[in-house]
């Protein structure tokens, strides 16, 4: 990534973001049933305003690269991400992503509570793009990385926030993407996991797969992240170095005391 993005992705670029934006229509009053909605939409009553998720966002990320995203609640750090991962199409701007990625969007995304941890396995592989043989050849390595013991054959509704987090980060790193994305799985767990999580983000990077990292912690994307992406109410606050955007973010939080 550089400090100047260019007006089209170029060879080493693994995802390109051209002033891109997410806008929503929200009703400026509250309506609190579908038929109340219906009554006020016939009669012309209902008035919008519009709120600006992400705006005008231009991103060049690298191949090999681990980028890291910072802001408070509400930034659009997840919208951006769902972006990327093409489950949002923004209003305006375009996007270009090279490869294959796989999303981690949040604990349990893709799960079904009432199917055991072993369907799960089955399920999410399969909505990842995998077949059948290729779960199956990774399902003992897929469960002995999550460490769910036992629980592997309960249903996901008996699991707690730090397990889902577990299988589900299993799941999806089980096969080396070309681009891994995580929002904020890293923060759910014990320490030892987030090591074993951090060392196999780490052998992605060494093998040439992007990752793209939201995390509340600040120290995890110090020590994780080479560039880093400041959101703030849906705009770019500052983008660059990862020790002098962290700094600066920090910053922040200390002046509005």
């Amino acid at each position: 990534m550089s400090n100047t993005i260019s007006i089209e992705p170029q060879i080493d670029s693994a995802i390109f973001l051209d002033n891109v934006s997410i806008r929503y229509q929200l009703p400026n009053e509250v309506i609190r049933t579908f038929k109340e909605y219906m009554i006020k939409r016939v009669q012309g009553h209902i008035r919008h305003n519009t709120f600006w998720a992400l705006k005008q966002i231009n991103l060049d990320i690298k191949q090999g690269e681990i980028f890291g995203i910072v802001g408070r609640n509400g930034a659009g750090k997840s919208t951006l991400l769902k972006v990327i991962s093409k489950v949002l199409i923004p209003a305006e701007g375009r996007v270009w992503v090279k490869g294959y990625i796989s999303p981690l969007l949040q604990v349990g995304a893709g799960f079904h509570t009432e199917l055991t941890g072993k369907e799960n396995i089955y399920l999410n592989g399969t909505l990842l793009g995998h077949s059948q043989n290729e779960i199956e050849e990774k399902l003992d390595e897929i469960i002995a990385f999550a460490e769910v013991g036992e629980f592997i054959e309960a249903p996901l509704r008996t699991y707690s926030s730090g397990m889902y987090a577990r299988l589900g980060f299993a799941v999806a790193s089980a096969w080396q993407p070309d681009i891994l994305i995580i929002d904020e799985v890293l923060s759910v767990g014990d320490l030892a996991f987030q090591e074993k999580c951090y060392e196999r983000i780490a052998s992605f990077r060494n093998s040439g797969a992007t990752v793209l990292i939201v995390s509340l912690s600040i120290d995890q994307i110090r020590s994780l992240c080479q560039h880093t992406l400041w959101l703030d109410h849906g705009e770019v606050r500052m983008m660059g170095k990862t020790e002098s955007v962290c700094d600066a973010y920090q910053d922040s939080f200390e002046k509005k005391k």
